[in-house]
């Protein structure tokens, strides 16, 4: 049985005056986990001089990151729900489309707990 789902995206060619705010940041993170289904306990993010930001929501059902290099229009992001109700593939669709990426890249993995733990 699964543990839970974990997205790894890459967006590439994405607008960067989107990927160096924020504000914006912080909000589109709050709203990748409503949509995703997942309960936010907490948003922090951090601005880079010259530009880029770094961000991290946590989730009740674990986590999404963001990391964002503007200069090049590419964001790595990271969404690991647990869960059943939780849909962190429909997070990285939000984060694809709000960011207005020309393309992206992502993997889906299940996580599994060791068979030593659950025997």
């Amino acid at each position: 049985m699964s543990n839970g789902k974990h997205c790894i995206l890459e967006l590439y060619r994405a607008s960067a005056a989107k990927l160096n705010d924020e504000a914006l940041i912080r909000n589109i993170l709050e709203e990748a986990a409503r949509v995703s289904n997942a309960t936010l306990l907490d948003i922090k993010t951090h601005p880079f001089i010259p530009q880029g930001v770094t961000g991290f929501a946590l989730l009740a059902e674990s986590h999404i990151s963001i990391h964002t290099w503007p200069e090049n229009g590419y964001a790595a992001v990271d969404v690991f729900t647990c869960g059943e109700k939780t849909d962190p593939e429909i997070a990285c669709k939000f984060l694809a489309e709000t960011f207005e990426a020309k393309s992206h890249h992502i993997i889906t993995l299940d996580r599994y707990l060791p068979d030593l733990i659950t025997a």
